[in-house]
């Protein structure tokens, strides 16, 4: 079965068409950007290449990619991570946007800044500190999948970022966008969730400043707003997204907005300087995201800024789990679907995302549709290009 076949296969509401800002998407299934370091020197291969290419090939309606670093010294860290700055990498992606074309696909480019998150030892540039609006890398105490001495070293203060910093770091926005342009993408996604650099302006336990860039929820949007006004300008007419979340790396029960009123008021300069799509990333697509209402934080993020948004979070798979690195058992794959099916058709959103199970078979949207139990996971896949 082809990927255009895959729409026809059974009665599925998410198999249905969908227009991304004017992109003709053949469903609403999307694969979840997620990190996979084998971009050696920050150029994707070929390797990177067909294994974008299979999930097009096999059906997925829009690709995020992995978050590729934008060009700032600062931006990311393992030497595996994919940029878009420079000819080769611009050339690289082009490799992958072509393939993924030519299958039938549609692909976005998610352009990431790791800010308090990026760890300078074994980077590329080791002798460069990670960027934090006030200097602070998140609480002291929370819930966290890092050791604690890995938690002791990232803790301590550092000085805040500077205007100049904070300018260039716009400005290197604005060149990855337009990169992506002539790489060949569709469509931009911006990361603004997890404690990254766009996420830490906007989060009150890392933000502390009493500038133009600090303040109530909606002041300490300006940066991510500047962000997305540049790229606006760089990408055109083509789909922009922006990626957010409550929870943080940092702290995995940290909270952007501890109201729906807070949450809109975050979220609405996005929406002004030119956000198209919002990807409300969670730990489970239907975790409740307020007190005294079930609604999920894509619906909220629906019924708020009036947009179109994505949700994501454990589709295809059980509860959240860390498996070892490289090993570890096989973990049951899930067919969690008709919950996904309720939510969508109770208009909480227009897409859903699928993460670890697109990363573990690239025929996850074909075997759904014929009705087959989705594979179990398998941890080695985090290790190798399936």
């Amino acid at each position: 079965m082809d990927g255009a076949a895959v729409t026809d296969a059974v009665n599925d509401s998410l198999l249905t068409p969908f227009s991304l800002a004017g992109v003709s998407l053949r469903n609403r299934y999307v694969m979840s950007p997620m990190t996979r370091e084998f971009s050696s020197d920050g150029v994707p291969g070929d390797g990177v290449a067909g294994y974008y290419e299979r999930r097009a090939r096999h059906g997925f309606g829009l690709i995020v990619t992995e978050g590729i670093g934008v060009d700032d010294a600062a931006a990311v860290d393992k030497p595996g991570v994919p940029l878009l700055a420079g000819a080769a990498s611009i050339a690289g992606w082009k490799r992958v946007t072509d393939r993924v074309h030519a299958a039938g696909g549609v692909i976005v480019a998610q352009l990431w800044h790791q800010g308090p998150l990026r760890d300078p030892r074994g980077s590329r540039h080791p002798q460069i500190e990670a960027l934090r609006p006030s200097g602070i890398w998140g609480p002291a105490q929370g819930l966290v999948s890092i050791s604690a001495e890995e938690r002791a070293y990232f803790l301590p203060e550092t000085r805040p970022m500077s205007e100049s910093e904070i300018g260039e770091v716009i400005l290197a926005y604005g060149r990855a966008a337009a990169a992506a342009v002539a790489a060949g993408f569709d469509g931009v996604e911006l990361h603004g969730g997890h404690g990254y650099l766009l996420d830490s302006f906007m989060w009150a336990q890392t933000n502390r400043r009493v500038d133009r860039w600090g303040g109530d929820a909606r002041a300490r949007s300006s940066f991510a707003a500047e962000v997305v006004h540049l790229v606006r300008g760089a990408i055109g007419l083509r789909p922009l997204m922006y990626r957010f979340s409550q929870h943080k790396q940092q702290d995995y029960k940290a909270r952007l907005a501890q109201t729906p009123d807070e949450l809109g008021a975050t979220l609405e300069p996005l929406v002004e300087a030119g956000v198209d799509v919002f990807d409300a990333s969670s730990r489970s697509f239907d975790l409740p995201a307020f007190e005294g209402s079930p609604m999920s934080l894509a619906g909220w993020a629906r019924r708020l800024t009036g947009r179109p948004v994505m949700a994501v979070g454990g589709v295809g798979l059980g509860k959240p789990f860390r498996p070892s690195e490289g090993g570890g058992a096989l973990v049951e794959g899930v067919d969690n679907l008709d919950r996904v099916r309720e939510r969508f058709a109770a208009g909480e959103f227009d897409l859903i995302g699928v993460g670890r199970a697109a990363l573990n078979d690239p025929r996850w949207i074909e075997r759904i549709a014929a009705g087959e139990p989705p594979l179990a996971f398998d941890p080695a896949n985090l290790l190798r290009l399936t």
